[in-house]
């Protein structure tokens, strides 16, 4: 499955078109940095989904320049419309502390959601390849960032769309699934990515400086911590 590994084999087409989720963080700037360096064309894609901050989304423009994608779309979504998640819901706190069992954290449906908008515009650039920066090793235990999402997303996408029936096979890569966050870290280094660039922090201020306590926070300095290098996230 290409979700769990890197891609096996690329495309020789000169139109080698792919769309990678871009939220602004530290996994989806490596993933964008991955793609381009196998020679896609990279479109990328952000969800302004109604998010306790923007600072993510202002981080994911400026990478999108930064790369110099050929097209960066931030598509609005109302999700906090319907809540149930610290991250859309002003009235559920962000924790902390490590939470037993899946976090409050975790957006309902958010990466059917997101990968479904992704397919969508993959489809109208004659794009076979989708590229999204999940992991299931170092992260909360969202059920939507493990492999068998990934496979069961595909396996839907290819029955469900134009190009999937008339042969034109899509492809979800998920090429940091199984890795730790520092082995994440150290191939963002290995392609020239700045991680000072990034917002990670699920209440990151205005500034898009981290707080330094949230789950998202701890996995990303445990990550520069078993690496060996400089954390340059900008904390509160």
């Amino acid at each position: 499955m290409p979700g769990e590994n890197e891609p096996k084999s690329l495309s020789n087409s000169e139109n080698k078109k792919a769309v990678i989720m871009l939220s602004g963080g530290l996994d989806s700037i490596t993933g964008l940095a991955y793609a381009k360096q196998q020679g896609y064309a990279c479109y990328a894609l952000s969800f302004d989904y109604g998010q306790r901050h923007n600072a993510e989304l202002a981080a994911a423009r400026n990478i999108a320049r930064d790369y110099q994608v050929p097209e960066h779309k931030v598509i609005r979504l109302g999700l906090d419309s319907i809540g149930g998640s610290a991250l859309t819901d002003e009235h559920i706190a962000v924790p902390k502390s490590p939470q037993q069992g899946i976090p409050v954290t975790y957006v309902p449906a958010r990466n059917t959601i997101f990968l479904s908008f992704a397919l969508g515009w993959a489809e109208v650039l004659d794009a076979h390849d989708v590229f999204i920066g999940v992991n299931a090793v170092d992260y909360s235990g969202y059920p939507d960032c493990r492999p068998a999402f990934i496979k069961a997303f595909q396996d839907m996408a290819n029955l469900a769309t134009k190009a999937g029936v008339e042969g034109h096979t899509i492809s979800i890569h998920a090429p940091l699934i199984t890795m730790s966050k520092a082995q994440i870290i150290a191939r963002g280094l290995s392609l020239g990515v700045d991680y000072a660039r990034t917002v990670s922090c699920y209440a990151a201020d205005l500034q898009g400086r981290a707080c330094g306590s949230c789950d998202a926070c701890r996995l990303r300095q445990a990550g520069f911590l078993e690496l060996g290098v400089p954390d340059p996230t900008r904390y509160q």
